[in-house]
């Protein structure tokens, strides 16, 4: 590489520089804080593990995103995480041991093998909370209004939530006696919802016609929330897991009717289908082309720790947040002192800081540029006394 080309970053690697830096270290604190007036407790999971605990659960997509390295002191393989959630389960299994339900959140850069889509970062920082050891929707309910308290607090507009349930899906198919590579097939038309060849595909490959009656209904089971009421009435005689799904769906949007924000249910979307287990959610943005956070139920992940736990959580990118939300950076500026041996100026120095200043001291001979420095102030002898005094 020439020194030309030395200063380029890989393509999806970005760097954060310093009036985004402070907007995105502002959001993270406020949003930590909120996690912590909820009663979820803060974890720091390594950047590396070893690939058998990273990995576990999650299915295929998670494996293809992860980075790989050998280690030098086992000879294990290892993996740099993609995902923080399967560190938070197996700190909630195996770290903790915690009996009752366990509230967790977390903040950390993950690192991706390629972009999950066009002009994405492979870095994100992901941001999110996990709760351990709840069955009941009472759970989904807390996580999804806490979901939304994260949105009100970056102050992002025009926001809507996809709401789902994995378990309608999973429940039309429980009788269907599918190959794999069948329920894939199925599963990837219902996600572009290509109607013409979902039907063709179900009368080739669904013998039992109610069954297919219902599988070419689910992609058109989208809507308000009215559109329960007519997949209850579509859906009649389905299996109960099916109709559990459907009134888990309906205490769901009963909490939430007090929330200032559009709920739209899609209940033949399928995110996170391969370790979802239950509701999954997403939250989107007029005008911005994809789901600024999302998350679900996905009972029994940490069955690979040895203590399968009931689990529900979701996460943002911490990045895409600040991008699309409002967090104020603090409009003072710095003050600047000039290059000083006097005690008494360091002692003023030292005090101001104290006090939560911004203090920048200059070097003998420096050429001071006050925006660069980000200063609008300086310290200065008056008189014999040091006052602070607005840079004109």
């Amino acid at each position: 590489m020439s020194k030309v080309d030395c200063w380029l970053l890989p393509d999806g690697i970005d760097e954060v520089l310093p009036d985004q830096a402070q907007l995105i270290e502002t959001a993270r604190r406020k949003l930590l804080d909120l996690y912590n007036s909820w009663g979820y407790d803060l974890v720091i999971p390594p950047m590396v593990e070893f690939t058998e605990s990273l990995l576990s659960g999650f299915g295929s997509d998670l494996d293809l995103m992860t980075f790989r390295l050998t280690d030098q002191l086992s000879g294990r393989m290892m993996g740099v995480r993609a995902d923080i959630t399967p560190q938070v389960a197996r700190i909630d299994a195996h770290s903790l041991c915690r009996r009752g339900p366990n509230r967790l959140c977390y903040a950390g850069t993950v690192l991706q093998t390629k972009s999950r889509g066009p002009l994405e970062s492979r870095t994100p920082i992901s941001i999110g909370v996990e709760l351990f050891g709840e069955a009941g929707v009472s759970a989904d309910i807390e996580v999804i209004e806490l979901f939304l308290k994260t949105l009100d607090a970056s102050t992002v507009d025009a926001v809507h939530l996809d709401l789902g349930h994995v378990d309608i899906f999973r429940g039309l198919l429980a009788t269907a006696d599918l190959s794999a590579n069948q329920e894939s097939e199925l599963f990837e038309l219902l996600q572009r919802k290509a109607l013409a060849e979902l039907e063709n595909w179900v009368t080739e490959n669904i013998a039992d016609p109610q069954l297919a009656s219902w599988l070419k209904l689910l992609p058109t089971l989208s809507g308000n929330a009215e559109i329960l009421g007519k997949a209850k009435q579509d859906l009649a005689g389905a299996p109960d897991a099916v109709i559990e799904a459907l009134n888990q769906l309906e205490q769901i949007v009963a909490a939430l009717s007090d929330k200032q924000v559009t709920i739209y249910l899609d209940l033949g979307e399928l995110p996170g289908f391969h370790y979802h287990t239950g509701v999954v959610f997403a939250a989107y943005k007029q005008g911005y082309g994809k789901a600024l956070g999302n998350g679900g139920r996905y009972d029994n992940i940490g069955e690979a720790f040895g203590r399968a736990r009931k689990a529900t959580g979701f996460a943002f990118d911490l990045k895409s947040l600040v991008a699309n939300g409002q967090f104020e950076l603090d409009a003072v500026g710095g003050i600047f002192v000039p290059d000083s041996t006097d005690s008494e100026c360091r002692d003023q120095i030292a005090l101001l800081r104290q006090q939560g200043q911004r203090v920048v001291q200059g070097f003998a001979g420096q050429a001071v540029d006050y925006k660069e420095i980000n200063c609008d102030r300086q310290l200065i002898n008056k008189g014999g006394q040091y006052v602070v005094e607005k840079i004109s």
